[in-house]
């Protein structure tokens, strides 16, 4: 008796299991499914964020994302509900995912964290995996605040002509004498070893692999500021704990998957602004881009966020640094230097033991300064900088007095101070006694008579100007120009730094000939050479260039001339918003048209607002003469 009735009471505890089943975890799949769908969240702007959707021209949606196992559907690329759907799937499954190998909650942290929220997770139902590579990985990163970084541009780098932009995750306790130990956020292509040519047109067309990377700030500064001579400046950005943490969570999933990379779209500049909106989705960054993205127009952008950077910082070149330390030099402290440089045996003479202690001071540290700079611009005499940089190094030991701090100023203002990169002018001219309109339209960035500040000195690049005009004597219509590329960058050279200057431009303009008035023609110009500055007024730097130069044209005989020549000029700051720009030069040429032409030009631009300015130009060429003004607005 006493049996049946410990039975009969087991069996009323296990009633109410009997008439109610556990959850199988498809039944719990299917309730978060239907609460997902019943608050649309596959709709949300943030879920759509974490995928990078982003609208079809004709309807429809299709992410960015090219790497198919960043994705749990099949049809997760062009589907947001599909792929939402799939991955919910996935969270109850212990499969490995993506290129990181682990459970889906861990692989797709960001996801996870954000359904979590949403959709309130039973713990019970849906066990939670531990993700212990990402809490490491969190932990060894100790985030405490945001810095976006700006390397300035880079002229001889087809990928840094227009800057570079990454982030900083400053750390808890950090200093700004320490952040250099800092790790970053990095967005690059996958670029294969001495990829030569083949850069410009796979970094153009996308058929480079970009990646997301985190890599030591350290490593960047050495490349940027100290290899190739780049300012660096730095944008702390007023992010809360929650919004780093959301970032860097995407920044953990984004390990799982790659973007075709573009270089004047989907580039560095704009998947940093993709990050920069997940830490704040009332942000819309990358919307503001539809053709290209310029890491200045960035900048600019955010800088006109409200609250948004909390304050800027400024890290000089090596070679800047360099630059404004002599430039404090008297003319004998110079000669000093240079004993010391050739000889840092000087330090013991007589002649430098009575120069001031401060100044003996800032002397050897700016000689090893000096030496370090050698001794990384060329290799082949690496060791014989090394040698007389320990000699320095023990000379400054002997003296027990630590070095004055030494504020280094740039020499152009942030790139957020610059004018847009776009640019549209209207004018008026005349050209062989017959007066025209014109309207011209720049696509990008920067020539040597735009208003200087924000931009690297003595520079120009532009891609995509078109200029139109209407000759009023034949009431003609026409393209004057369309410059597909023009590229120049002048670097002055002195005693201390030697880089040629050089340049490129192809494009077609509008020739006068013997045998045509006004003729369309193709032209390739491209030139090596020298410059060195003076101060005379506020700044001026003399170029020269040897030169070669290839037109193709009805105006001419066999349609073509291949030739060179000389070119030379100077680039002149009278005052701050008065520049000038003259230019001359001889190309003779050899094949085809057998002819020759003496170019001259002459230009000056008055900037009267940051984003407006007012240029006239004369040029003149073999029986070709024009006037030009011109009104510009940069937008």
């Amino acid at each position: 008796m006493a049996k049946r009735i410990s039975l009969f009471l087991v069996g009323l505890l296990l009633l109410p299991l009997i008439a109610y089943p556990q959850d199988t975890s498809s039944t719990y799949l299917q309730d978060l499914l239907d609460a997902a769908d019943k608050k649309n969240l596959h709709q949300h702007r943030y879920w759509q964020l974490l995928l990078h959707y982003r609208q079809n021209v004709l309807g429809g949606l299709t992410s960015e994302v090219d790497d198919p196992g960043f994705f749990n559907s099949q049809e997760g690329k062009t589907d947001p509900k599909a792929e939402l759907q799939a991955t919910l799937d996935q969270f109850f499954s212990p499969e490995l995912v993506g290129r990181s190998k682990q459970v889906a909650q861990c692989a797709f942290k960001a996801r996870f964290h954000w359904l979590r929220h949403h959709l309130q997770f039973d713990e019970n139902r849906l066990p939670i995996q531990k993700c212990k590579r990402f809490e490491n990985w969190v932990k060894e990163l100790n985030p405490a605040s945001m810095t976006l970084i700006f390397p300035s541009a880079f002229m001889n780098n087809p990928v840094s002509m227009f800057g570079h932009s990454f982030l900083r995750i400053d750390q808890q306790g950090q200093t700004e004498h320490t952040r250099i130990l800092a790790y970053t956020i990095n967005y690059a292509a996958d670029v294969p070893p001495n990829a030569g040519v083949e850069f410009a047109f796979k970094g153009v067309l996308g058929g480079y692999k970009g990646f997301f990377s985190t890599i030591p700030y350290y490593i960047k500064v050495q490349e940027y500021r100290d290899i190739e001579n780049r300012d660096i400046w730095e944008y702390r950005l007023n992010f809360s704990s929650e919004q780093i943490h959301r970032l860097l969570m995407h920044t953990w999933e984004m390990g799982n998957g790659y973007f075709d990379y573009f270089f004047f779209k989907e580039n560095c500049a704009y998947h940093i602004l993709s990050l920069l909106e997940i830490a704040d989705p009332q942000l819309h960054l990358t919307d503001q881009f539809h053709f290209w993205t310029i890491p200045a127009d960035t900048i600019r952008l955010i800088i006109q966020q409200e609250d948004f950077v909390r304050d800027i910082s400024y890290r000089p070149a090596g070679s800047t640094n360099l630059k404004r330390k002599r430039a404090t030099l008297e003319p004998t402290e110079v000669s000093s230097l240079h004993h010391l440089t050739q000889d840092p045996s000087f330090a013991s003479t007589t002649e430098f033991l009575q120069i001031p202690q401060a100044r003996q001071i800032f002397l050897l540290d700016l000689a090893s300064d000096y030496l370090r700079y050698q001794s990384r611009m060329d290799k082949n005499l690496a060791d014989e900088y090394q040698t007389k940089i320990q000699s320095v190094l023990l000379k400054r030991s002997q003296i027990q007095v630590p070095s004055p701090a030494f504020s280094t100023e740039p020499f152009t203002l942030s790139p957020d101070r610059g004018h847009e990169t776009a640019r549209m002018g209207i004018g008026i001219g005349w050209r062989n006694d017959e007066l025209f309109e014109h309207i011209d339209i720049r696509a990008v960035y920067h020539d040597l008579l735009d208003p200087s500040p924000g931009y690297t000195p003595d520079s120009q690049v532009e891609l995509g100007a078109l200029s139109l005009r209407h000759y009023h004597r034949r009431n003609q219509f026409r393209i004057e120009q369309f410059t597909l590329v023009n590229v120049l960058s002048l670097a002055p050279m002195d005693s201390w730094f030697h880089r040629p200057s050089w340049k490129i431009q192809f494009g077609m303009n509008t020739v006068k000939s013997r045998s045509c008035d006004l003729c369309s023609n193709g032209y390739l110009n491209a030139g090596v050479g020298g410059a060195f500055e003076t101060k005379i007024f506020q700044r001026e730097v003399f170029f020269l260039f040897s030169e070669a130069d290839v037109n193709v044209s009805g105006a001419y005989d066999e349609h073509h001339r291949i030739g060179g020549g000389l070119s030379g000029g100077i680039v002149a700051n009278i005052i701050d918003n008065w520049k000038w720009l003259v230019s001359g030069g001889y190309l003779g040429y050899l094949f085809g048209d057998r002819s020759d032409d003496i170019n001259i030009s002459i230009g000056q631009r008055w900037t009267f607002a940051k984003n407006f300015s007012f240029r006239t130009v004369y040029t003149h060429h073999d029986r070709d003469n024009e006037v030009l003004a011109v009104f510009h607005g940069y937008f």
